[in-house]
């Protein structure tokens, strides 16, 4: 029998293709809202002894909440395995209190999603390029979390935008061992530039480690959200001789007009992310070329 899927509101784009690659069968679903706000969702498919697939990001709260009622009642209705596929885990900022007193977010949203009841073979988590190694262990009890790479993806942009000649860098020190991965990888140069952070999303950067000059740079980073440290860090490897500068990035958030900021700098030609966030879906821009991770999904649920 065929694994099912069903996807959270803000995923159907994402299940939709997943099913047009994959031998899955499409879980249909009632959702609605009541005048109060209150989500209303009832699983219409049959799933108890189903092996089923849940496709949702946790974008923000509400979406959170999403996931886990859903996922709680596959299990509650009898799934007889569920596997979570997670794009954007969206907590990968509070992973960690710095000063006293700070609640680390990532921890209890992971402890929300592990506290979805077992199902009979277990319960699985897929995330993808997180922000951090060390996220995966704040899941616990019967949650098991599969961290995956976008990696062949992104090498595949920087190969055919970077040319025969380019530096592969990032926006600072603390990218700078996974950029020198990938750059291994791809046999060439990687570069990072030191900064500093003012406060909330404001950085300072002061130089660039690597020579740039009369080179294509192509800027990775897991996430942007506002922009901001791309366009800064642009501007460093282009007062440093940069040719031609692309971006390529896993989550495209794009916040506060964050993908017009980047466009309207006028020193990057172009930004490639993947389609883990939805926010990807509402940007019709020739200047953003979105790539779908769907193939790396269903790859990994066979």
């Amino acid at each position: 029998m065929k694994k099912i899927i069903f996807n959270t509101s803000d995923y159907k784009y994402l299940a939709q293709k997943v099913l047009e690659l994959g031998e899955f069968e499409k879980g249909e679903l009632e959702t609605n809202t009541f005048s109060d706000g209150e989500r209303y969702q009832r699983i219409l498919s049959q799933v108890e002894n189903r092996n089923v697939i849940l496709i949702g990001g946790t974008v923000n709260d509400s979406a959170t909440l999403e996931l886990y009622d859903l996922a709680s009642a596959l299990v509650s209705y009898g799934a007889n395995s569920l596997s979570l596929v997670v794009p954007y885990f969206g907590y990968s900022t509070m992973e960690r209190a710095v000063a006293t007193g700070e609640v680390v977010t990532a921890k209890t949203r992971a402890r929300l999603l592990s506290s979805i009841p077992r199902s009979n073979k277990g319960n699985h988590i897929y995330l993808f390029d997180l922000h951090t190694e060390g996220l995966p262990h704040y899941f616990e009890g019967n949650l098991f979390p599969i961290h995956l790479y976008c990696k062949e993806l992104i090498i595949e942009a920087c190969q055919e935008f970077g040319g025969d000649n380019f530096v592969l860098a990032s926006t600072d020190a603390g990218r700078a061992k996974w950029v020198e991965s990938l750059a291994n990888d791809m046999h060439v140069n990687a570069a990072f530039v030191l900064k500093r952070r003012l406060q909330g999303d404001k950085t300072e950067v002061n130089a660039v480690n690597a020579d740039v000059e009369g080179k294509n740079v192509i800027i990775y980073d897991d996430m942007i959200r506002s922009g901001g440290s791309i366009i800064n860090a642009a501007k460093t490897y282009k007062n440093a001789g940069a040719n031609k500068i692309f971006v390529i990035t896993s989550h495209g958030l794009f916040v506060n007009n964050g993908l017009e900021k980047i466009k309207n700098s006028n020193i990057i030609e172009k930004v490639i992310c993947t389609d883990t966030h939805p926010n990807t879906q509402l940007i019709k821009d020739d200047f953003l070329e979105v790539r779908s991770i769907s193939r790396l999904v269903v790859d990994n649920l066979k």
